[in-house]
Formats: C-alpha cells, structure tokens, sequence
C-alpha cells in the first residue's frame, strides 16, 4: 500500500464516522467531463477523494464542495472565478486552482492543479484594498497530501482547539501569487 493509499482510506473512514451520510462517489466519466469543463486535469489525489469517498460533503469546517452539478460546486466556483478574472486589469483566481471548500466570508481553499504537489492555496479577499489581488493569497499547506493529514490529526489552523498547541502553522503569503495573477486589461 502506497502513502496516497493510506490517506485516501483513512479520510474515507473519517468521513463515514463523522456521522452525516455521504454524496454518491464521482463516476469516472462525471470526473472525465469536470476536467473537459475545467480544461484541464484535476489533482490525482483530488480525484481519488472525489472518485473513491464522496462527492464532497466530508473534510475541515464547511466540508470540501461537490465536483459538478448545481449550486456550488468545483468547477462552477472556478469556471465563475475565472470568467470574472478574463480581461480585468487585476485578476482575482489564478488559473489551474480549483476551489475545493468555502470557510465564508468570501474565503477559500484551492488546490493547485499545475502544482505536483498539489499546494492548497487559501485566497482570503478581506486585505484586498485595490490594485493587485496577490496580497489575498496565502500557502496553506504544501501539498494536499499535507493538508488532509492536518486535518484528520485535529491540527489545522482551521480547527478550533489547534490555537491551544504549540506547532500550529498559519497560512503565509504565497510567494507565486504575483507571477500567477498578471496585471491584465
């Protein structure tokens, strides 16, 4: 068994004990057509969350979205973000990160698509007083991989008693903001 295995069965398990039922897991066709929408391919690890758990509704706080479908969803959140991002001077979403769970308030986790790792990025629109949108994107873990493992040790900075250990790591600007969000129009 692999270390991608391992999680992907011990979030499995974790999500069926937290008690809620869980979504219908993603057909291999349902992923085929999210990535035909996106235009690219989602993260490995991302889809075999989606393929083998659940259509979201399992993970940290809010719970990660649906891949498709009405309301919000994966790809509707990118696809909106996106098409808001075309031909402004300061684009908001970088393209290739896909939001993966609101924690309100306009906030956000995303998995970087174009990143191996699969960085998860927290976009957090309060600082943004005009001009570049950069300051509002931070580095929450440096891979999904990481971030899942927070998560399912209670250790995150989004779990409420994690502010009580010693080892708490807060999200920290990310440094490819600037590159990824090009001044436009």
């Amino acid at each position: 068994m692999t270390d991608i295995d391992d999680i992907v069965q011990r979030v499995a398990a974790r999500a069926t004990s937290d008690g809620d039922s869980l979504p219908t897991r993603v057909s291999d066709e349902r992923i085929a057509e999210a990535e035909r929408q996106l235009g690219f391919a989602l993260h490995p690890l991302l889809v075999r969350l989606y393929r083998e758990v659940a259509d979201g509704g399992f993970g940290p706080d809010y719970q990660l979205l649906p891949l498709l479908g009405p309301g919000s969803s994966v790809v509707g959140e990118y696809l909106e973000r996106r098409e808001a991002s075309v031909g402004v001077r300061y684009p908001e979403w970088p393209e290739g990160v896909v939001p993966i769970l609101t924690w309100g308030c306009g906030m956000y986790a995303g998995i970087d698509c174009f990143n191996e790792a699969g960085q998860v990025l927290l976009f957090e629109p309060n600082p943004y007083g005009g001009g570049s949108w950069d300051e509002c994107w931070f580095l929450d873990s440096a891979s999904l991989e990481a971030w899942l493992e927070t998560w399912l040790a209670g250790t995150g900075w989004f779990e409420e008693d994690a502010s009580d250990q010693g080892d708490l790591v807060e999200p920290q600007p990310w440094t490819e903001a600037a590159t990824r969000l090009p001044t436009g129009a």
